[in-house]
């Protein structure tokens, strides 16, 4: 890994990845066949894209049922312990509605509404991804969404994953599609003859999901952008090396485009961990795609002291942030921002990813500085509940009016001018 050395005013440029003219063109083109063609539109796509023939999109229960009943029992337990803990987290985080009555008579409140329809977006390709699922579905749940759509691309034989059909089956997910890229975000935000559209779509997916999702933004509601992974590891001279490389390298083997960075005061810790990483690339089954992301996006940055080392990460805003130090709870103030902070050497990366409980759909490419992880919220809304007294408008109207002058809006004064002169 390149080491560089951090001197004065932290300037760290991101690469926001708006995909290429020939990417949104063919995204483009996706989804205006998907609107025109419907279902037709997706058999085509996932054969040209996915080498699957399919004749139908729907995944059975009963396919769903034989794969959960095949899977490893421990596999299983794994499963259910990790949507104990995400269930748990998630349901700490569920809003109430709330109403407040004024001594004038005036009653205000809030009304929590789940949202009707969610579609869930799980990556297939290069790996399956069971704990995506569990991260996208369980809060959709908590928050009582009544109707939660899956999508995933089909296999070259025509099948979802053993590991995806156990996962949906498990957490009771009704309705699961063979179908993904673009094609799939589509058919969420639009409907087909056998997609019926939903209101929101999550969910992370490859650079063609991501522009997708950009495009319906606004016919359905989307969770965020989803970039390349991306972790930041915060330590000093007392932290583990082996710990970091393994860490570093726990984000590098995502995507040849993930980000696994450094920031350290130690010009020895940054020497060891270098070596590490190299040392640990060997044996690494995806080495390939490990390197690449080291050589590319990997970097360890040597700073002056601590304190410069806090200001490069809240300047990063990364996805992932680990705190390795002597005294790492002395630092969680100090970040501002960060999608996920994992504090000490045994709150590893991966324990977020899979276990712990808080949701691993985080903001990336600095997201961070304004956006928030997946949770409740999310698959929910609010409303507005205004009852206003009699006396309330007696008080206040002359001011309400007022202000509806000011802008010009002379209908609006005279709905509350009416109301003051009885008539």
């Amino acid at each position: 890994m390149k080491i560089i050395r951090v001197d004065g005013e932290v300037s760290i440029k991101r690469d926001i990845d708006a995909g290429t003219e020939e990417q949104l063109k063919a995204v483009e083109g996706i989804i205006n066949q998907v609107k025109k063609e419907g279902d037709q539109a997706l058999f085509a796509l996932t054969k040209q894209f996915d080498r699957a023939d399919i004749t139908e999109l729907r995944v059975q229960k009963e396919e769903m049922r034989l794969a959960y009943e095949q899977m490893d029992d421990e596999v299983l337990e794994a499963l259910r312990a990790a949507i104990a803990n995400v269930q748990d987290f998630h349901e700490r985080q569920k809003r109430q509605s709330w109403m407040t009555t004024k001594e004038d008579g005036t009653i205000l409140g809030q009304k929590v509404t789940a949202l009707d329809s969610v579609g869930v977006y799980v990556p297939g390709g290069k790996a399956a991804y069971p704990s995506s699922i569990i991260m996208n579905v369980v809060p959709a749940q908590v928050a009582g969404v009544k109707r939660i759509v899956m999508v995933s691309p089909a296999q070259a034989d025509g099948t979802l994953p053993a590991s995806v059909l156990a996962t949906s089956y498990e957490l009771g997910v009704e309705e699961l599609y063979k179908v993904g890229g673009a094609q799939a975000i589509a058919a969420l935000a639009y409907g087909t003859e056998t997609i019926e559209r939903v209101d929101k779509i999550t969910g992370p997916g490859n650079i063609y999901v991501a522009l997708a999702k950009r495009a319906v933004f606004g016919s359905v509601d989307i969770d965020m952008i989803a970039g390349p992974s991306e972790i930041v590891v915060l330590a000093d001279e007392k932290a583990n090396p082996r710990y970091i490389a393994a860490d570093l390298l726990s984000q590098a083997e995502h995507d040849e485009r993930a980000s696994a960075v450094l920031v350290t005061p130690s010009q020895s810790l940054a020497e060891k961990v270098a070596n590490e990483v190299e040392k640990q690339l060997e044996s690494l089954p995806k080495k390939a795609i490990a390197a690449s992301s080291i050589r590319d996006f990997g970097a360890i940055y040597l700073t002056s002291h601590i304190d410069e080392a806090v200001a490069i990460v809240n300047e990063l805003a990364p996805e992932h942030l680990e705190l390795l130090t002597d005294d790492p709870m002395s630092l969680i103030g100090q970040i501002r921002h960060a999608g996920a902070i994992f504090v000490g050497p045994y709150s590893t990366e991966p324990v977020g990813d899979y276990f712990a409980g808080p949701n691993h759909v985080l903001p990336t490419n600095g997201t961070a500085r304004f956006s928030s992880p997946l949770n409740v919220d999310d698959f929910m809304k609010k409303s507005s509940i205004i009852v206003y007294s009699a006396k309330a408008l007696q008080q206040n109207g002359a001011h309400i009016a007022k202000l509806a002058r000011l802008e010009g809006l002379e209908a609006h004064a005279r709905a509350i001018d009416i109301r003051l002169e009885g008539k």
